[in-house]
């Protein structure tokens, strides 16, 4: 089985989405970054507008749109802390 990343998508108020997932995929203001499993360590602003992309097993994805805030990648996965984040609909890809 492949290794797993585990991840915390956090708005101000509530935890979004949590899970293992293969990939996560966001855009900083270094540009666009993605995460796999045994990533180094590292903090990045996320971009505004910019959009959050957690790829799951199986192919399947669920994406956010997401207003401030920063992510941080850890030896524990990855978290990303918005001041929002907003599930992207399937039919307005």
């Amino acid at each position: 089985m492949a290794q797993q990343l585990h991840v915390e998508l956090v708005a101000v108020e509530e935890k979004v989405w949590s899970g293992d997932a293969e990939m996560l995929v966001a855009r900083t203001t270094e540009g666009e970054l993605g995460v796999l499993p045994g990533h180094a360590p590292l903090l990045g602003q996320l971009a505004e507008p910019g959009q959050v992309r957690i790829k799951l097993a199986g192919g399947e994805q669920v994406a956010y749109d997401v207003a401030g805030g920063f992510l941080s990648v850890s030896a524990d996965g990855v978290t990303v802390l918005a001041e929002s984040a907003t599930p992207v609909s399937a039919q307005s890809r």
